[in-house]
């Protein structure tokens, strides 16, 4: 596993509990799913995804597609500080983009220049704003991806339930562009539900996630959101049968394993949630991983 999948894990839940009581990886702390939620909250739980309080990527201007460039969205986290080199190459390539004018394969060049920094320093949706520039010019299903799959990184990191709902409409019209040039791209319907997750239309999200596993029933990113989503309204049988599915698909799966040993703890199936647990932790040599594994295990203790 990563240091940034772990990033990922660590981040994800400490949003998910403030906005199930108000989004693939490992917490340091189990979702707290909200009281009182059937059927998946009748389908419409907050999204599981992977959020939580990263880096304040660069946002509300971008968000609108009104050829803008992205401004700054809150403070910068001290671990996201752009070092001085590459800032001061961003910014000369800012100039040049500015300058390029009517130079159209010149300044597509450019804007694939800074999507590739943007990204490189983990501004995701600034470099998502730069590839939507490319495929505004050069439309097409990768082209509208490549900008979709970054917007969708910073809707992953989003910090507040208002930067979700702004990058999560992004991700809806943009991934919308990529399915309407290939409407069996699961990939882009998987990331495209979860983005519905922060709208006012949640259970848009759990369909489409169940269109993916109608097409491909071993889909291992439907399987483990869907997970999620059951955990998160407590529905911890329909959780368990997500992730015993997820890791019959892969068995090396460590965030199916955890998840697993997480939902089997809540239905007191305790001996079969500590082999998962054990098996998550025999999967990876990440020391946040094996921390909230020895975690779980002395719950169940």
């Amino acid at each position: 596993m990563t240091t940034n999948s772990s990033k990922h894990q660590l981040l994800i839940l400490a949003l998910a509990v403030a906005l199930v009581a108000g989004l693939f990886l490992l917490p340091k702390v189990v979702v707290k799913p909200k009281e009182g939620r059937g059927e998946l909250a009748q389908d419409a739980a907050q999204t599981a995804n992977r959020d939580g309080g990263g880096p304040a990527t660069n946002g509300s201007k971008a968000i609108a597609s009104s050829g803008e460039q992205p401004t700054t969205v809150g403070p910068e986290q001290p671990h996201m500080t752009v070092p001085a080199a590459q800032r001061q190459e961003i910014n000369g390539l800012l100039a040049k983009y500015e300058a390029s004018g009517a130079d159209l394969t010149g300044r597509l060049r450019l804007a694939q220049e800074l999507a590739a920094k943007y990204k490189a320093v983990e501004k995701f949706d600034s470099a998502g704003y730069y590839f939507e520039q490319v495929a505004i010019a050069r439309p097409g299903e990768q082209a509208w991806q490549r900008a979709a799959d970054e917007y969708f990184e910073a809707y992953s990191f989003a910090a507040t339930e208002e930067r979700q709902k702004l990058l999560g409409a992004k991700c809806q019209e943009l991934y919308g562009k990529v399915l309407k040039n290939n409407p069996d791209n699961l990939d882009a319907k998987t990331n495209l539900g979860m983005a519905y997750m922060a709208s006012d239309n949640p259970v848009q999200g759990i369909t489409l996630l169940r269109e993916v596993l109608a097409a491909d029933p071993r889909n291992e990113k439907a399987l483990y959101n869907l997970g999620l989503l059951a955990i998160q309204s407590s529905q911890y049988d329909k959780a368990v049968e997500r992730f015993r599915e997820l890791v019959n698909v892969n068995t090396e799966n460590v965030n199916g394993q955890f998840y697993l040993g997480v939902s089997l703890a809540q239905t007191g199936a305790k001996e079969e949630a500590r082999k998962a647990f054990q098996k998550a932790k025999s999967l990876s040599t990440d020391p946040a991983l094996a921390a909230s594994v020895d975690e779980q295990l002395q719950k169940l203790n």
